[in-house]
């Protein structure tokens, strides 16, 4: 079975990371139900899952007319009390019919589209990754945008970020199969704020796909966050008090939340730890850290040494 979907992320508006009351109030909607929170080993908040009822053509790079009706499943996630994500997915598969069936039948099956027409996967695949788009093809780009603004322009937030930071989209597809004889992934950085996945996985649990793509984009916002940071921090004439001012919030509030893998589902983990691997996640952040750590303690001393040059009065 196949499943793609999108995740978009970004800093959460707010001037320090939300308590965890805070973040389930943010999260929560008025049919009153739970949001699922966990604090360990990092804290995670996911809101109740959102149904979009869907009739539509699927997103294929051949122009191919597939129809697609069915439930896309969207939802809000806030890791640490800092970062906002918005997540809007699916599964696919042939219909048994060409006859539309009433609601109550794809309601039956949240998440999940029944294609009239040929399905042909790899045309589907590339026309998700690729964001081909027709008036008439879902988009879920729009859907997790929905989600991740509702967060964003909510009340209980104080909209006084301590960095500007950007808002960076993932999309993702998934071959769902337990005998899938190579699984893996295949990350490509598509633009400035586009990244695409393409997983084989074995496994037919969707929900842990996709918590590997949400812990995934979350830690490619860090590190895409910080490498911006720091080259438009370097790339100006700032004096070194600007540039310790400008780097100093990325010490304060985002460290602390990189560790790959910690909520993805441990038949998953070495599919994580491959694309940690292969791209150089982890390598490539702790590198940008430690320059960042370098030109705040270069930024000091200057400071403490022309403090220290002045003459006494």
């Amino acid at each position: 079975m196949l499943a793609f979907g999108e995740v978009q992320t970004g800093l959460l508006q707010n001037s320090v990371a939300l308590p965890r009351r805070a973040t389930e109030h943010l999260l929560s909607n008025e049919a009153d139900e739970r949001v699922r929170s966990v604090e360990r080993p990092i804290a995670r908040s996911v809101s109740p899952d959102r149904l979009e009822g869907v009739d539509c053509r699927l997103p294929t790079t051949s122009g191919r007319q597939t129809r697609a009706i069915g439930t896309v499943v969207s939802r809000a996630v806030v890791v640490a009390g800092h970062v906002a994500q918005g997540s809007a997915y699916a599964r696919v598969a042939p219909a048994r019919t060409t006859i539309r069936l009433p609601w109550s039948h794809y309601l039956a099956s949240p998440g999940h589209l029944e294609a009239i027409g040929k399905l042909h996967q790899a045309d589907l695949e590339q026309g998700v990754l690729t964001g081909a788009r027709t008036t008439e093809t879902l988009e879920l780009s729009a859907i997790a945008a929905r989600m991740l603004d509702t967060v964003q322009r909510s009340r209980v937030i104080d909209h006084a970020p301590p960095l500007r930071t950007p808002r960076v989209r993932l999309r993702w597809t998934a071959l769902l199969d337990r005998t899938v004889e190579r699984p893996g992934g295949t990350f490509t950085l598509v633009s400035e704020d586009v990244r695409s996945l393409r997983l084989r996985v074995p496994t037919t649990d969707l929900g842990a796909v996709v918590a590997l793509c949400e812990d995934l984009a979350v830690h490619d916002w860090l590190l895409t966050t910080v490498l911006s940071v720091l080259d438009a921090t370097l790339a100006h004439d700032h004096s070194r008090a600007e540039r310790v001012s400008r780097l100093q919030p990325l010490l304060e509030h985002l460290p602390h939340l990189w560790m790959p893998g910690a909520h993805v589902p441990e038949e998953l983990l070495p599919i994580w730890s491959a694309l940690d691997q292969r791209p150089g996640f982890t390598r490539q952040w702790d590198g940008a850290m430690a320059r960042v750590r370098d030109q705040i303690t270069i930024g000091a001393l200057d400071l403490l040494q022309g403090a220290s040059t002045k003459p006494a009065r």
